[in-house]
């Protein structure tokens, strides 16, 4: 069968400004221009999320919306999302179904195998299993993705850290489970340093003063708090620079009252969301990733793309991608004092790791390499 005549759906709860959504995008896209017949099925956004459907179609990507496949969990809701997800497939016949996150992973597996696709995907971009929710519930969690396993032909993550906590949790066996990096385009990071002092101009911050910033969804997992208080620990002792916050989200008012308690809101900037993020990058001198998990952080390839160190907890698939001292700096999660620490050692990371750092991101998570690895097992999958 040519690539011509194989129709892709990728399902996938919204696409708000995110992981998850950035790699339907470019995985779409590439697709697309690889000779597929590619649909997303989405969800819609929360208002302070943001929202990638432009993008997407401006790629020449068709997307069906279906409202009640959003986050938010409601009995009623998902068996409605469920039936009109199953008759959409039914119309659209595709030859493979590609889901990702939780609840869409959950319906649009479900759907795909009632209306009888050939192939079935789901990819964790991360888990739900620890950091969510409370252990009971999580355990439920486990149990019914080992059920939903059983629908796929292939489970695919975005890291080998992700893949090994899949393989100890049981979700499915290790010949089922692949690794698919997350791919994106690079360029736009690469080249930022032509615009180096753009967004300190706009912000009116002055040259010669660090600026430490933190990009992504402002939501509990991300653990802006942690970066706040890590902000609060580092001005006490004397630090001269400044914070900024780029993204937006739930807690977003939340984070403006916690700066503000802290005595920092005069050291702290929300930025909100970005579209010329490459610009931010380009004046940023450290950038974070506070998270209590994670699989592979967009931020985090971004900043070493663009040659910024950073600095990380080393939780879900971010030790996959950096290494203490050689590409960035890891800490545990929840620990103030061994961020603040490792954000001083950012401040005077030598070109041999920013580096090294880009280098990784290059060879592992640039789009072209993963269209070759995602067109590959496509292939196989459907030969199978």
């Amino acid at each position: 069968m040519r690539m011509s005549q194989v129709r892709v759906v990728h399902v996938i709860a919204r696409l708000n400004i995110g992981g998850p959504a950035g790699h339907v995008a470019g995985l779409a896209a590439g697709l697309k221009s690889y000779g597929f017949e590619v649909t997303v099925v989405t969800g819609t956004p929360g208002v302070s999320e943001g929202d990638m459907t432009t993008e997407v179609q401006s790629a020449g990507i068709p997307v069906w919306v279906l409202p009640s496949l959003g986050r938010a969990l409601s009995p009623l809701d998902d068996l409605v999302s469920l039936c009109r997800l199953y008759r959409l497939i039914v119309t659209l016949r595709p030859d493979i179904v590609h889901t990702h996150t939780a609840k869409a992973g959950a319906l649009g597996r479900i759907a795909a195998r009632l209306a009888g696709v050939p192939v079935i995907v789901h990819t964790f971009h991360g888990h739900v299993f620890r950091g969510y929710w409370s252990s009971i519930r999580s355990w439920l969690v486990v149990c019914l993705e080992r059920f939903l396993a059983r629908l796929a032909t292939a489970i695919v993550t975005v890291s080998e850290t992700v893949q090994s906590d899949l393989l100890a949790f049981r979700i499915a066996p290790p010949e089922k489970v692949h690794v698919l990096p997350l791919g994106m385009e690079l360029e736009a990071y690469i080249r930022c340093a032509s615009t180096r002092g753009e967004f300190r101009a706009e912000l009116g911050m002055p040259d010669g003063k660090p600026l430490v910033g933190i990009v992504g969804r402002l939501v509990p997992i991300k653990n802006h708090t942690l970066f706040l208080q890590m902000a609060n620990n580092l001005l006490s002792n004397g630090f001269e620079g400044i914070f900024v916050v780029v993204g937006g989200g739930e807690l977003a008012s939340m984070l403006v009252v916690t700066a503000r308690d802290l005595g920092i809101s005069n050291r702290v900037y929300f930025a909100g969301w970005r579209r010329d993020i490459s610009r931010v990058y380009a004046d940023l001198d450290v950038v974070v990733n506070t998270s209590i998990n994670e699989g592979t952080p967009v931020a985090v390839i971004e900043a070493m793309a663009a040659r910024v160190p950073v600095v990380a907890t080393s939780v879900g698939g971010v030790p996959d991608m950096i290494t203490t001292g050689k590409t960035g700096y890891l800490v545990p999660s929840g620990d103030v004092e061994a961020l603040a620490e490792a954000i001083c050692r950012a401040l005077q990371a030598p070109e041999s790791l920013l580096d090294a750092a880009q280098k990784v991101v290059l060879e592992r998570h640039d789009l072209s390499p993963m269209l070759t690895r995602a067109t590959r097992m496509y292939q196989m999958l459907m030969a199978r």
